[in-house]
């Protein structure tokens, strides 16, 4: 019997070193993890576009329905534009009857939002808020609080915008100082399909209801060249329109969408195309 034990043995030792013989080795585990990492470091960056440009279409979608209920309102009101009557000079506010109202930010409740005149369209808070905007609310004094603002967009100056200019800019009148629309049978220049109503704006610069842009032909016009407003960077490296015939686009920028906290910023000579762009799309003159 011995014999046959020793031939088991062996046998054994066998099935074990040929298991063994099989294994990875420690170069052969480095060049798997080394792989893997590479991997991942071409798969990441795909994924984060991905994630973008999903976050986008969503941005493109709230805006959609956002336009179409400012469509709905003209409809109903015999073609008058709604009101966009809300504008913050710091110290000096002036608002009224406006598709919507409030700081946003410091808006910690949706009430601004649903007092609005376009919320009995599309009665969604969520269409109000950028899904990649991730800026937060700060309280009256400045500090930064946890809370996600309650909204992204804002409406051109171009359609309706009414209100006081500040003292220091003449005090007076805000549809006197820059070209505006008031009814969609005189959007003519631009034409309906090449003037923006609602912009995906900056969390820099994003404040009260409507995004100001100093029109050439206008007393503003001292100012061209600088941002009033400033649209959004969040889109990798772009910002969402839309527009007063009822389409969206996503534009994207020659040069990131910066604020720096200097109001009004100037736009240097780099910059230039991408503000002349927005500025294509906005009433330059009273004519």
């Amino acid at each position: 019997m011995q014999p046959r034990r020793s031939a088991d043995a062996r046998s054994l030792a066998r099935q074990c070193w040929q298991r063994w013989d099989r294994a990875f080795t420690l170069v052969e585990l480095l060049v798997v993890v080394a792989v893997i990492g590479i991997l991942a470091s071409m798969l990441l960056p795909a994924l984060s576009r991905a994630k973008q440009q999903g976050q986008s279409a969503s941005c493109l979608s709230n805006l959609k329905q956002l336009q179409l209920c400012w469509q709905l309102y003209a409809g109903d009101y015999g073609g008058v534009l709604v009101p966009n009557n809300y504008v913050d000079f710091g110290a000096n506010v002036t608002t009224g009857p406006s598709w919507c109202a409030g700081d946003a930010r410091t808006d910690a409740s949706f009430s601004n939002i649903i007092q609005g005149l376009l919320f009995p369209y599309n009665r969604s808070v969520g269409i109000y808020h950028c899904p990649a905007d991730i800026s937060t609310i700060t309280d009256a004094s400045g500090r930064p609080l946890p809370q996600l603002r309650v909204r992204s967009y804002n409406m051109s100056q171009s359609v309706t915008g009414t209100g006081w200019m500040s003292p220091d800019m003449g005090g007076q009148p805000l549809d006197q100082i820059i070209p505006v629309f008031e009814k969609e049978s005189q959007i003519t220049k631009p034409p309906p399909a090449g003037l923006f109503v609602f912009i995906d704006e900056n969390e820099g610069t994003m404040q009260d209801d409507q995004f100001g842009f100093p029109a050439k032909g206008s007393p503003e016009g001292s100012f061209y060249g600088y941002w009033f407003d400033m649209p959004a960077n969040r889109h990798l490296q772009g910002a969402n329109f839309s527009f007063a015939d009822g389409h969206v686009e996503h534009w994207s920028w020659k040069v990131p969408k910066n604020y720096y906290g200097n109001w009004p910023q100037y736009v240097p000579s780099v910059e230039l195309p991408d503000y002349q762009r927005v500025g294509a799309v906005i009433r330059q003159t009273f004519n």
